[in-house]
Parts: C-alpha cells; structure tokens; sequence
C-alpha cells in the first residue's frame, strides 16, 4: 500500500448559499490566509441549484466558485443528491425510505430518500449530469464528491415498496429456482417455504425475529443498492470531469453497507471524523468517557484513518474535521486547547492527503446552529482557527513523504458486523467492536497496523491479524495456507457458511485444514460472569474446542482457549487486554517485529521516515524514552504536555 508524497493539505466545507454575497470574497481571502488549499461545496444546495424543476438558477454558484478560484482556492463539487427538494418530494411522495417499523421518513431533514426507488434514481443521474455539466471542466474544480454520509441516519435500510420489488428481483436473479433459495436459507424451519420469489417479503414487523439468512441477504441487496446509486454519479462524473478525483464522505463506526465495494468506484476514499462525539455515542465505558472527554479515545480517529486507507487503496481524505463543540452526540464538550491541531497532524501522521474542517462559519439557524466551525456566526474567529493556521505552518516544515506498509494487517468485513448484528448471541456482541479493541492492543504495543479486507493481498506482512470473520471463502483460507506472517483467527471465524448456517463439519468451517481444532458449543457470559484462571480472563463469549492440540492458554478446568499449529492460532474467547498484548507480543516476536509497551495515552506513528509521538491525556507524559535526541525533534519535546505531538526524521525508534 502506497500513499503519493505530495505534500498534504488542508480544506474547509463551506455553504456560500448561507451567507450574504458581500461575505465570500472575504472568506475566500481569509481561507487562503489561514492556510487552507481547497473547499468543499454544494452538498446540500439542490433547492438553490434547481428551485423549480427544469429551472436552474447557476449564477449565485458560478460567483461563488469563481470568487473561491480568484483567492487560489481549489474546488471539491457534490451532487446534491443528499436533500431532494421538496418540490421533488411532492412529485413522487413514494420515494421516501420507510423505517422497520414501517414509518415514513419524511421531508423535513436530510436523506429522505429510498436507494432502490427508480424514479429517484433517474433524479439523482438528472441532477449529477445538469452539475457536472456545468461544472465539469472548470480549472477550480479537482474533486467530487457524491452525495453526503450514505448511511447517516439508519438510511441504507429502507422497507419501501420499492425496496420489496427490487429486493424479489435481486433474489430471483442470484437464486434463479426458489427450491434453491429455500433450502438455502433453510425454509423448512417453522414451515418458512416460498411457492415463489412474489411470496418473500421484506424480514422486518415478523412476530419474533426473522430467519437470519432473509436479513443476510436483505442486508447484501441493501448494500448493492447503495452501491448502484453511487456508481451511476460516478459514470457520469467520469464522462464529464475527466481527470477530477472521485470520492465519498464515509463516517466513523458506519458499518450497513461495504464500504470496499462502493470505493471500486471511487479514486479516494473521505471519512468524517468527530472524535469526541464518537466517543461519546458508542460503547466506551464511563470511565473512557471521562478520561478522553476532550481528546477522543486514543484509538478511535486512528482506526478510521487505517480502515479508510485500506478502503481507498491507500488514498484517502478528512472531508469533516471537528473544529469544536458538536451538536449531535448526547453530551458535546469543546475540545481540550490544541486538539485541532493534534487530530489534524494525527490524519497527516496515517496518510492523509487532505485534512478539511466542517465548517467555515457556525451557522446561526437550523439544526446544526450548535456545531461550531472555525470561525464563529459573526464571522470572528473561534478557537481552532489559530489551531488550523499552526497546523499549516507545521505542514510547510514537512516535505512530502510516502506511507510505508505496516507490518500488521488487520482484516474487516463489512458482511462480519451484518452477521454478528443480526444474530449477536449475546448483548453487544460486535464483530466490528471486536476488531475496534484487538486493533486497541496493537496500538498499545507501538504497531502500525493496516487494514483491510479479505479480498486483500496478504504477501509481505509480518502478521495477519483476523478478530472476526463469520463466512471465509475458500479463496482466503488458500492465500492463508501460503503466507509467512504469524496469522491469529479471534472467536466466531469460520462459524457460518455464505448462507448463514453452521458448517457441516462444525466452526471453524474450512479453517479446519490449516488448524486441527473443532468448536462443539458457544457461550455468551453477561457482564461480570467471567471464566478466570491465575493470569488471565474470559469475558463476553467463550467456546468449547476439541482439539487433540495442546492449548497455550487454558481455563482452571483445563479447557482451551489459545490454539496454536504452525503459524496459526485460533483464540476461543475474549480475553483480556493485557492477555490479549501478551498474544501479540509473542506473534511481534515470532515475525521478528520490534513492539515497546506504551504509556496510558501515549501513541506512535511512523509516516514516511517521519515518526510521530501523541499524547491523548489531559496530563503532561514524559516520553522521552521514545525519543531520539532533542536536536533532532521537528516538533515537541521529551515533556509532552496534554494534546502534545512530537515529530522527527530517522529510520528507527529508540526501543
């Protein structure tokens, strides 16, 4: 995996259609000032673009685009495909997505709209080509984006009479006989059969839950669906703006379409990176939420920024930088002094070609008027303006530098999290959490690490890394049998067929012929139900394995928990963080990687031949045992203070 070493720069999203005409030139000549290179722009604008339907109003956008080229600043465009106006709404009331619940989402917001609706998608292609047309080959232009956060809201799922016809069209296509979709979901279980593929309904308002292998699929046609919509903006991009780079905005913990699949089409793939809210709206405990409330969990944004490096092929952009204070999570503290800064040099640390800060100016009304941006509603600069100029300053000290591929691959599946969602077993269980907290220990350890999905090219890592993965292909398991690196399987691989039941000859399914172990039965253990021995614990799931393999871990009663047979182990439980180091220290170890056990808080990066040193606590952490001399420092000191970065140039780390 390899980044271009162009130097990286800094953007902003900015709403001209918000602010009085007489603001831009002045906007644009402080952007440029502060040190910002690009704007994002146009995402949600379709009611100005197009008022009434056929009639176009470009002027205010051709000023506004014009006004940003002057001050030098280049120009990302959306297809505004995100908020069809209400015009359009009216015209075609069945449109709108429909909740599981069977509930209308209705005008008023954003995303009111089904994927598989086939009058908007026509729509969607109109309004793409009528803004590309415009301004495909304008010299401000370099990038698109299409639409805007594709999944926000819970809108990939949509219960829509639109959705039941395409969704009986997709499964009589990949089925072609309903005998065969029938035995393949296994519909002979509470008397489930189809007489044809008319008869399926949409696996949502059932007494009980549905059949997983129903919402598997409605799962897999929902994420195809996405995919399709975004892919017809991409051709016509593609044949209007030639030579302009083509992404998407995706989100932090967005998991109900596969993000490698919709990216095929793309040239980089954005992320939207709020730390704080993140923290604040997932499953961190109390305690983490407390701690980090104004820096973010230590490993949250860097998950994200190797997830999406993996999901672009190595490019990959911040489209949305938190500035300040959110307005969507349950609590929204501002940022600890110098956190803008510190997330901005954390994206550049992982690769990113482009760190953008959403937004310009808070908006004095509607429904975000408690977002902050960088500078405040009357148009004074808020707290992270000075941060965004001390970042760029900092980026005009650093020469461009290539990504170097990590020793470690971590393996995401989209389709893993679908799966453990729909059948968790036990509360919370996540495939995704569970990558999240094995890519944590890691982390700890000073790794880099990249991710990617098992469609991945595995030659030349060190250690592959596979926390969850319900379904493996034969194909995998083949390039698994011939890599070099020690290879590490977590609980529940290889527990499910591509149709979600049990494989014949038990978990883990085809992992058999690499690791002589079988999983007889699974246990899911509330919180506080443990299952201990002296040095280490088993908490969350566990899984009884026969094995004629001696275990390296194993429970008071004997039982196994770690498996090991040549270069692979298989791990029968969620164990503890320190357990679970302990796993990878001794992988590290085995592929001849050099680890160092960091600080509370503490994290490393290298970059190019640039290395990074974070300090994500609100304390000031000596880290000078990380440290080449002083004199070599680029930025920071032995003495990192709370949202501290050190930097330096060299080919190694002090151990």
């Amino acid at each position: 995996m390899t980044l271009t070493s162009k130097k990286p720069r800094l953007g902003v999203c900015y709403y001209p259609e918000h602010w009085p005409r007489e603001w831009w030139a002045d906007d644009a000549a402080r952007m440029s000032a502060m040190g910002l290179a690009q704007v994002r722009i146009g995402e949600f604008a379709w009611s100005r673009i197009e008022p009434e339907r056929g009639q176009f109003d470009w002027a205010w956008l051709d000023d506004a685009i014009e006004t940003l080229h002057r001050a030098g600043l280049a120009v990302v465009m959306c297809t505004p495909t995100a908020t069809p106006p209400k015009w359009l709404v009216d015209s075609m009331p069945d449109m709108i997505a429909i909740d599981s619940a069977g509930k209308p989402r209705r005008f008023g917001s954003r995303r009111h709209y089904c994927f598989s609706h086939e009058g908007y998608r026509r729509e969607s292609q109109r309004i793409t080509r009528a803004v590309a047309e415009r301004y495909g080959r304008h010299p401000a232009v370099i990038a698109w984006q299409t639409d805007n956060e594709y999944g926000c809201h819970d809108t990939v799922l949509s219960w829509s009479p639109a959705a039941l016809v395409a969704f009986r069209r997709w499964l009589a296509e990949r089925y072609v006989d309903i005998e065969a979709l029938n035995s393949a979901w296994g519909n002979v279980f509470w008397s489930m059969e189809y007489r044809s593929f008319d008869a399926i309904d949409l696996p949502n308002l059932t007494v009980t839950e549905a059949n997983p292998a129903h919402l598997l699929d409605f799962r897999r046609f929902s994420s195809q669906q996405v995919k399709e919509f975004n892919r017809e903006q991409c051709l016509i991009l593609r044949e209007l703006s030639p030579g302009c780079d083509l992404t998407h905005n995706f989100m932090g913990f967005v998991t109900d379409f596969d993000h490698h699949d919709l990216a095929q089409d793309l040239d980089v793939a954005a992320w939207d990176s709020y730390p704080l809210g993140f923290l604040e709206q997932f499953w961190f405990s109390a305690d983490e939420k407390i701690r980090y409330a104004r820096q973010g969990h230590p490993d949250v944004s860097a998950f994200h920024h190797d997830l999406y490096r993996g999901v672009g092929c190595g490019r990959w952009w911040v489209m949305e930088q938190q500035p300040g204070p959110v307005n969507w999570a349950r609590y929204n503290p501002a940022p600890l002094p110098g956190m803008v800064r510190f997330w901005s040099l954390e994206a550049i640390a992982h690769g990113a070609e482009v760190v953008s800060y959403f937004r310009w100016r808070q908006a004095p009304f509607a429904q975000e008027q408690m977002h902050a941006g960088l500078l405040r509603p009357d148009r004074v600069d808020d707290v992270a303006a000075e941060e965004v100029r001390e970042t760029a300053a900092v980026l005009a000290r650093l020469d461009g530098h290539s990504s170097v591929k990590a020793d470690v691959a971590l393996i995401f599946d989209y389709q893993a999290e679908w799966m453990t969602a729909i059948q968790p077993h036990g509360a919370g269980f996540s495939a995704l959490r569970v990558c999240f907290e094995w890519y944590s220990a890691l982390r700890q350890l000073g790794l880099d690490i990249d991710i990617l999905p098992p469609s991945a090219e595995l030659s030349g890592y060190r250690m592959v890394v596979i926390p969850c993965l319900p379904v493996l292909s034969q194909t995998f398991v083949d390039q698994l049998r011939t890599v070099e690196a020690s290879v590490i399987y977590g609980p529940r691989t290889g527990s499910k067929t591509m149709h979600f039941s049990i494989p014949e000859n038990l978990p883990p399914g085809p992992l058999q012929s690499l690791l002589p172990i079988k999983v007889v039965r699974v246990e899911s253990l509330r919180e506080g139900l443990l299952e201990s021995e002296a040095d280490f614990s088993v908490s969350g799931w566990l899984e009884h394995v026969e094995s004629a393999l001696q275990p390296e871990l194993r429970l008071h009663d004997g039982r196994g928990v770690l498996f090991h047979h040549a270069r692979h182990r298989y791990l029968a439980g969620l164990v503890d963080s320190a357990t679970l180091q302990g796993i990878f220290r001794q992988m590290a170890s085995e592929g001849g990687i050099s680890v160092r056990s960091l600080p509370e808080g503490i994290r490393t990066r290298r970059h190019g031949n640039v290395h990074f040193v974070f300090n994500h606590c609100a304390e000031t952490r000596s880290v000078a045992a990380l440290l080449p001399g002083t004199d070599a420092l680029l930025m920071g000191a032995r003495e990192l203070p709370p949202a501290g970065v050190a930097a330096w140039v060299g080919d190694g780390v002090r151990k």
